[in-house]
């Protein structure tokens, strides 16, 4: 199965830009989200390197942003980057179970291969099994109580473009076999 970033981009327009302004853009490197400003009339998700998984991942970030964050470049959290400390580690993990489970559930609904991401290459080694433990405890979680408004409508749109049967249920996620380590 084909999975292009350009569809994502359409996808994401279509569902969101007329009532929250923001457009999906294909970045170089770093991803980031610029808020509407003097420059640009429209908030910007941009993901990194036209990456497909970029695009969802940034995408489940701005789903879970609130109204004020949104507001905000780069929704106003820290980043350290790649090369973090075992503890700076531990907290970038912490920030990044929710949106990571709202991109295994984007992925299941692009049947695309999700991969769990520790994003530190260059810095502590990092156990991440509990990582992954968390994220799956996540999307159960979601998969009970509902996913974040806006990551329901974009499972939803994923869903119809991929042909995927809705509701996601808990036995298309297995811990074990899909949450391959992308480090």
């Amino acid at each position: 199965m084909s999975h292009n970033y350009q569809d994502l981009i359409g996808l994401f327009e279509q569902t969101f830009y007329a009532n929250y302004r923001t457009k999906l853009i294909k970045g170089d490197d770093e991803p980031i989200y610029l808020p509407a400003n003097e420059q640009c009339p429209y908030h910007q998700i941009v993901f990194a390197h036209g990456y497909f998984s970029s695009a969802l991942h940034e995408i489940a970030h701005w789903c879970i942003a609130g109204a004020e964050r949104r507001l905000q470049e780069d929704f106003g959290y820290w980043y350290i980057p790649d090369g973090r400390t075992a503890e700076q580690q531990q907290t970038f993990e912490q920030v990044e179970i929710k949106p990571q489970a709202i991109e295994w559930a984007f992925c299941q609904a692009a049947k695309k291969k999700f991969y769990v991401s520790a994003d530190n290459l260059h810095g502590a080694q990092a156990d991440t099994t509990s990582f992954k433990h968390h994220v799956y405890q996540q999307v159960k979680q979601y998969l009970q109580t509902g996913f974040p408004p806006r990551a329901q409508m974009f499972i939803e749109a994923l869903a119809r473009f991929y042909h995927v049967e809705l509701p996601l249920t808990i036995e298309q996620f297995q811990l074990d076999k899909d949450l391959c380590t992308d480090v």
